[in-house]
């Protein structure tokens, strides 16, 4: 006989006591909570953190923001302790963050929940990411295993799997998946690549020539297998003295490092590095000036 889906039964098949649960009010909204005001979980298994790997967490933090909140127990009024994210948490402290975006939960809450995380997962205007993030918590907070999590939700375990690898992504990436500039099925065929400078470089040429998700498998399956069939670039060579001169000019017109790169054909490229949005208009009006 085949297996009923968890949905179909009802929430009240998924959860007991699923009246009172919801006669309850909501305790797990995600907020801007002071770091200050948070404590480190006593019962944290891991006791050392990659100095190196926490740092480039902090730099991704500082230029793309937390994309996925932390979640923090609520201990009284002014406390909280740290549930699950510690490394997002001693990255963000890192960087220097004031607040941080939190799950906040009561000790008694697991329920309740699980029941809000599964009605969550049904909406439809979820993005892939809030996806793979309820599910990740379902698995984390409520110590499901994907097993279970599939008889939950009445989805596939494959399918589970599929969104929790996205997880993976840098975070630029899960960044653009949020934003709406790539798919599930680009992201699918991301994952596939081990090497994340690999990834950024597609995804990049994903979101600049609007590739389709047949065009990035292409790309992927290409560099899984090699480069020995890609055309080796043109390298570039050592700059004349006039061009090093040039590239000086120009760093100081723009306040910027300026990077200048010739091929031995003469063709070549300047590139002028904003730091963001407000960096880049003072750019751009510094070259309106030079038109007038």
């Amino acid at each position: 006989m085949a297996k009923k889906s968890a949905l179909g039964r009802g929430l009240g098949a998924l959860i007991n006591d699923v009246d009172e649960i919801q006669s309850r009010p909501e305790r797990d909204l995600s907020n801007e909570i002071d770091i200050s005001k948070i404590e480190a979980n006593p019962y944290q298994p891991r006791t050392k953190f990659d100095e190196e790997a926490l740092n480039e967490l902090a730099q991704s933090i500082k230029e793309l923001g937390i994309v996925q909140p932390i979640t923090v127990r609520k201990i009284n009024s002014n406390s909280y302790q740290l549930i699950a994210g510690e490394r997002r948490f001693r990255a963000a402290k890192i960087v220097g963050l004031n607040k941080i975006p939190a799950y906040v939960r009561l000790a008694e809450d697991d329920k309740m929940l699980e029941l809000a995380l599964v009605e969550n997962i049904q909406r439809e205007d979820l993005d892939s990411i809030e996806v793979a993030i309820s599910y990740q918590r379902l698995i984390d907070e409520c110590k499901l295993t994907q097993e279970s999590l599939s008889d939950r939700v009445g989805k596939k375990r494959s399918t589970i799997s599929n969104y929790l690898r996205l997880l993976r992504l840098p975070a630029e990436i899960q960044k653009g998946i949020r934003e709406k500039r790539l798919l599930m099925g680009h992201a699918r065929a991301l994952v596939n690549v081990d090497d994340p400078k690999a990834q950024l470089d597609i995804f990049q040429l994903t979101v600049e020539h609007d590739f389709s998700v047949r065009k990035v498998e292409e790309l992927v399956r290409t560099f899984n297998k090699g480069d020995e069939k890609k055309p080796a670039p043109e390298k570039a060579v050592s700059l004349p003295e006039e061009y090093e001169s040039l590239k000086d000019h120009l760093a100081n017109h723009f306040s910027a490092k300026v990077d200048l790169k010739r091929t031995k054909n003469g063709k070549g490229k300047i590139i002028i590095p904003f730091k963001s949005d407000d960096d880049l208009e003072r750019i751009l009006a510094v070259l309106d000036q030079m038109k007038s």
